[in-house]
């Protein structure tokens, strides 16, 4: 059999899957169109005046009304953090690249200490709807509307790779066009998150939680048995390196290494959490610190589960094709299909099941955009509209807003899915073109909670700096990976063993590179954006804090004492508050050592005649 026979051989999706994957989707509208008669019943409940009723409105559809409970928020936080990316791109990348990776979840835990004790409770004290107005409250309104600019371009940025993902998936699945099913898709999720706000989003979450996890259980556990169990999955990792200890090579060039994945990593986890409106919403929906600072620790939890489910997911893929590398063959016709692959192997002769994984990865994936959409909507709204509006907004009119942006925005997310179709590996990608403005953000609202000194003029600089910075690397980035010019060697895999044909030869192969490409990185002259894709979010942050701080203190505007202590994370807020108390005993202090000073003056002058 030729490998194109047999991969249209494998596309069996049958009319049970299709039901599955279309009961998902159902259900999804079904709680959308409950939270919006239940947002309508709330309207008619209140019976304040207009301004006030519409700021009500706002808050219902936005955050909830800011009485959310920790179990949905942090089943929400978990599918809006899970994306499809991550469900197809980890298994990939530890397939590829061995599982260096899965460290990374260490970076994760230190995330989770800096969001308890530095962001989270400047956040959750203002009680904000859109994060970004924190930069006005610090800063000015040039810097909040800087920040909202880059909010909306990094979810431009990212967001349609979201949506592609799940594509791909059905397309390995059904042979259907990834661009027929997109938009089919998107309408559904536009429609839920439209209608039913925050609310609808937060539990449709809990349903996509739930299946994500139920559908790469099936896969795992089916896929483990029919290669002969965990041991035999262990021993062919162990065969080819792919289960490896901390990498501790200082070159910054390399793919993965301690200081990448944990410095760098920091840095990656603190731009999708500390800073980002998607997840600040959430945990700003709930009522107090305390069940926020709850919440960080069960989602990272869940998290940390997901990631070694998706590491091992790898692993489960290299052990089943060890003999007969699909990328070689073009079995799969794209790195990210290797888990779509081996789902239909698996789980290809029984019905429904194919459709329950499809239904996951579509449902990580909708997760994701229902959460960008409505943030999307909280920052037009908060950080455009009402800024820039003299007279208050009718409840009609925040309505219409709102919903609007949602509108607005998902029909260019999928029309955006023609560009990234273009582009390589769906992980990668996404970490090197969100860092553009992730990056800078995350070293402006940094130097705004910890750093009292650095004022607008400074942040401002910086952000701009960094923005011209970072756009230069992830593009001359980007251009080396598609050209060839930048490649990392993935591990050993061989063709040795197919029972079909393919155009190529058969063989065993160690660290060759990808796609033909001639050069591996480290072998490579060393460029500034040659450096791990983990470093870029952390270059970002600090080329902005170095440049904030070294203008600030140039211009010497900086009033430190003037700075509004609720606006800086709590230890620096003890520190300032030291500071200011000093100060204020500073005069008295001075006339008792000017006084004793002329006092011993005095006695040596007497002593002297």
């Amino acid at each position: 059999m030729h490998v194109d026979e047999l991969r249209t051989s494998l596309q069996s999706f049958g009319w049970p899957d299709y039901v599955v994957f279309c009961l998902m989707l159902a259900i999804c509208a079904v709680i959308g169109i409950y939270f919006c008669l239940q947002l309508r019943r709330e309207s008619k409940q209140l019976k304040s005046g207009d301004a006030e009723q519409a700021a009500n409105s706002a808050a219902s559809y936005l955050v909830g009304g800011r009485k959310m409970k920790i179990f949905p928020i942090t089943m929400s936080l978990i599918a809006s953090f899970i994306s499809g990316i991550t469900l197809l791109g980890t298994p990939t990348e530890v397939y590829l690249y061995g599982a260096q990776y899965m460290y990374i979840m260490g970076s994760l835990i230190l995330m989770g200490v800096c969001m308890f004790y530095i962001f989270l409770p400047v956040f959750h004290e203002l009680n904000l709807i859109s994060t970004y107005k924190y930069l006005e409250m610090r800063y000015n309104r040039s810097l909040r509307f800087f920040g909202s600019v880059m909010f909306i371009m990094a979810s431009l940025l990212w967001l349609p790779i979201v949506i592609y993902v799940p594509a791909i998936a059905f397309n390995q699945a059904t042979g259907v066009n990834i661009h027929i099913v997109t938009p089919c898709v998107c309408v559904v999720c536009i429609f839920y998150t439209c209608i039913g706000g925050l609310k609808a989003v937060v539990w449709t979450d809990v349903i996509q939680t739930i299946i994500m996890f139920g559908a790469m259980a099936l896969v795992l556990i089916k896929g483990t048995v029919d290669i002969g169990g965990p041991s035999v999955v262990w021993q062919r990792a162990r065969e080819t390196q792919r289960i490896e200890v901390p990498n501790f090579n200082p070159d910054l060039s390399e793919r993965y290494t301690f200081y990448s994945l944990v410095l760098g990593g920091v840095a990656h986890w603190l731009k999708s959490n500390a800073i980002s409106q998607n997840m600040i919403q959430r945990y700003l929906s709930l009522p107090t610190l305390r069940d926020a600072r709850i919440a960080i620790w069960t989602f990272i939890a869940g998290v940390l589960t997901f990631i070694l489910i998706c590491g091992y997911a790898g692993l489960l893929i290299y052990a089943t094709y060890a003999d007969c590398d699909p990328l070689e063959t073009k079995l799969a016709q794209r790195n990210d299909q290797l888990l779509p692959l081996l789902v239909m192997e698996t789980l290809g002769s029984f019905p429904g099941l194919p459709g329950v994984f499809v239904a996951g990865v579509f449902s990580a994936a909708l997760s994701s955009l229902s959460t960008g959409l409505n943030s999307l909507s909280a920052v037009v709204l908060e950080d455009f509209v009402k800024t820039f509006r003299r007279q208050p907004l009718s409840e009609k009119q925040t309505a219409f807003v709102m919903r609007s942006v949602v509108v607005l925005f998902g029909a260019i997310f999928v029309a955006l899915v023609f560009v990234v179709e273009k582009l390589g590996a769906v992980l990668q990608l996404t970490i090197i073109v969100s860092s553009v403005a992730n990056g800078p953000l995350l070293g402006i609202f940094t130097a705004g909670v910890m750093l009292p000194w650095v004022n607008s003029k400074g942040a401002l600089l910086g952000g701009l700096s960094a923005l011209g910075v970072m756009a230069w690397m992830c593009i001359s980035a980007q251009l080396d990976l598609v050209s060839g010019d930048l490649v990392y060697p993935r591990k050993p895999y061989s063709t040795l063993g197919c029972n079909y044909t393919f155009e190529g030869v058969r063989g065993e192969f160690s660290s060759l590179p990808l796609d033909g490409a001639i050069s591996p990185a480290s072998a490579a002259p060393f460029q500034l954006y040659r450096i791990s894709y983990l470093y870029f979010t952390l270059f970002g942050a600090l080329v902005t804090i170095v440049v904030a701080s070294v203008t600030s203190f140039v211009l010497r505007e900086s009033d430190v004492d003037a700075v509004d202590t609720r606006l800086l994370t709590p230890f620096v807020r003890r520190w300032l508050e030291r500071r200011r108390s000093r100060r204020t005993q500073v005069p008295a202090g001075k006339q008792r050592e000017q006084g004793d000073q002329r006092q011993r003056q005095k006695e040596l002058q007497e002593t002297a005649t």
